[in-house]
């Protein structure tokens, strides 16, 4: 099973982001973390700049993203809004589990 984590933002911090890491950076993070506990096959993360979408679910997400004022980085997980503005391991953990992502010390 693979899941893949969409990390929506762009090169300009979001006005009340300013002290927060990029979303390029966010997604570098989420990377390393997810890959420590879950291992580097079972889940995907793709950065994707919303100011240049390349698929109709991106230029969806970043039509939600101007019009709904989303703080990003904008963290999704299959659809869903998983993490918006400092996103927390712990809520994407939660939804990588509840899609079925073992562990991988419960992976054996």
């Amino acid at each position: 099973m693979s899941v893949e984590i969409k990390v929506y933002g762009t090169e300009q911090l979001c006005a009340s982001c300013v002290n927060l890491p990029s979303a390029k950076e966010t997604a570098e993070w989420l990377q390393a973390a997810i890959s420590r506990k879950y291992g580097n096959d079972s889940v995907r993360i793709v950065y994707k700049d919303f100011q240049q979408p390349e698929t109709e679910d991106d230029k969806s997400w970043a039509k939600r993203i101007v019009e709904e004022d989303l703080w990003y980085p904008l963290v999704v997980i299959s659809g869903e809004i998983v993490g918006e503005g400092n996103p927390k391991l712990k809520d994407i953990y939660a939804k990588l589990e509840e899609l079925g992502v073992p562990p991988l010390d419960e992976a054996k």
